[in-house]
């Protein structure tokens, strides 16, 4: 049973065109700056849902929330890495909850880290398709 023919020269001319697209650091640069925006994406969505403490005169603190970062996009091989990350002392127990001093009861963590990376994998097709159309553009047309 035959499902149809490709003529040789005409496959052969496409992945030449790929392979010129892949090696021509496009799709790269493309991909870069799409990470970029993913990574403020992600900065901006993080710093939402992080809880702001109050003081007991009634000021508000904000450290926690100031405190996240972003950093990448950075390459390795084949894999983009954007790191979101808080180095505020107490971040992890926010995050993950804690127990309250003394033992007798358990604050639940907020996940507002993971809450993020959750939505940002809901996003990346979104995210990332204009990047590609551009990079690979042509060679479907």
């Amino acid at each position: 049973m035959a499902w149809g023919t490709i003529d040789d020269a005409d496959f052969q001319k496409f992945t030449n065109q790929v392979k010129g697209k892949i090696n021509g650091q496009a799709l790269k640069h493309e991909l870069e700056i799409s990470a970029r925006r993913v990574g403020t994406q992600g900065l901006r969505s993080v710093k939402a849902a992080t809880p702001v403490g109050q003081y007991t005169d009634g000021r508000t603190g904000g450290t926690l929330r100031r405190g996240w970062n972003v950093k990448g996009p950075s390459y390795t091989g084949s894999t983009f890495v954007i790191e979101l990350f808080n180095n505020v002392e107490y971040a992890g127990f926010v995050e993950n909850g804690h127990r309250t001093r003394g033992g007798g009861g358990w604050v639940e963590g907020r996940f507002m880290l993971y809450k993020t990376i959750k939505l940002l994998n809901s996003q990346l097709p979104q995210l990332l398709s204009p990047a590609l159309q551009k990079a690979l553009g042509g060679l479907f047309d």
